[in-house]
């Protein structure tokens, strides 16, 4: 597989890290270069390292994880989203501060958007692909495009001020709901 493949690939398995990275930008409205950085490299170490386990597990496993990988992701992106929903209705006197940066937060959609990188990486061991190249690209453009979607949701919720939490929550259970259509296609 070329260079280019490899770079398109990768920017397919991004697009949901991505979009998460402007959702948390919305939310958090403080994008600290740490902030950035933090997102952007959890979301690229998570895109980089399941090709690995993906591929390791080769063939072996592709019947069972491609069978529910896409109700996992869409489980922890609705309960993530509902949370933030149900949060954002409350009284403003009971409600509690959503935490994007927590890092319980982060490790939980790190991993939701990194499920489909999973199951190709099952596909790279059947292709008998260069591993380390192919991760190392995957995880190089989620990490930079993870960077500038949660710059970029900082200037979004600027705009859309406290109503950013609905519209965070239902962008999350939307990217569930393409998953699980995308697979059912």
């Amino acid at each position: 597989m070329t260079i280019f493949v490899t770079i398109l690939i990768a920017l397919g398995l991004a697009l949901d890290a991505f979009a998460i990275a402007i959702t948390g930008g919305m939310l958090v409205r403080s994008t600290k270069l740490g902030h950035s950085l933090r997102i952007a490299g959890l979301f690229g170490l998570f895109q980089a390292f399941m090709p690995v386990v993906g591929w390791a597990a080769g063939s072996v496993l592709a019947d069972y994880i491609t069978g529910f990988d896409h109700w996992v992701a869409f489980a922890l992106l609705s309960l993530v989203g509902t949370h933030m929903i149900y949060e954002s209705m409350k009284p403003e006197h009971t409600k509690r501060a959503y935490d994007f940066l927590n890092i319980r937060i982060l490790l939980l959609l790190a991993l939701a958007t990194s499920i489909d990188a999973l199951a190709a990486g099952v596909g790279f061991a059947l292709m008998e692909l260069d591993i380390i190249r192919t991760i190392s690209i995957i995880g190089g453009v989620t990490f930079l495009l993870s960077f500038i979607g949660y710059r970029i949701g900082d200037r979004i919720g600027s705009v859309f001020g406290d109503n950013v939490r609905i519209l965070g929550g239902i962008i999350l259970i939307a990217i569930g709901l393409k998953i699980v259509i995308e697979h059912s296609l």
